[in-house]
């Protein structure tokens, strides 16, 4: 079964190992929360706040991460290229990812 948290208010939530596979968290604030080591194989994320999230060792292959705010996340280069899209994300330095920006070290 798919968990739709569409929106859901997850501020400084402690989801560390949490299985969230296929999970449908659009618009979320995940903001501050603890995701070390969860599952987000084909998350959806999209316009997800994720402001200074701990991603260490989170599965994020094939999430959505359109939109996401991740201003100041524990996340690995290797980690964000996995996912499936990164369009108009903030990444974790503040800059806003482009396809089309080659310095960017997310493309």
């Amino acid at each position: 079964m798919k968990a739709i948290l569409v929106g859901a208010g997850l501020r400084e939530a402690n989801l560390g190992e949490a299985n969230l596979f296929w999970a449908d968290l659009s618009a979320a604030n995940l903001s501050n929360a603890d995701l070390t080591g969860a599952t987000l194989c084909g998350t959806i994320l999209v316009l997800a706040d994720l402001f200074e999230v701990d991603l260490s060792r989170a599965n994020l292959s094939e999430a959505d991460l359109t939109g996401a705010n991740l201003k100041g996340a524990k996340v690995t280069d290797e980690q964000l290229a996995q996912a499936k899209s990164l369009k108009s994300a903030i990444m974790p330095d503040g800059t806003e990812h482009d396809f089309n920006d080659t310095p960017s070290p997310w493309t």
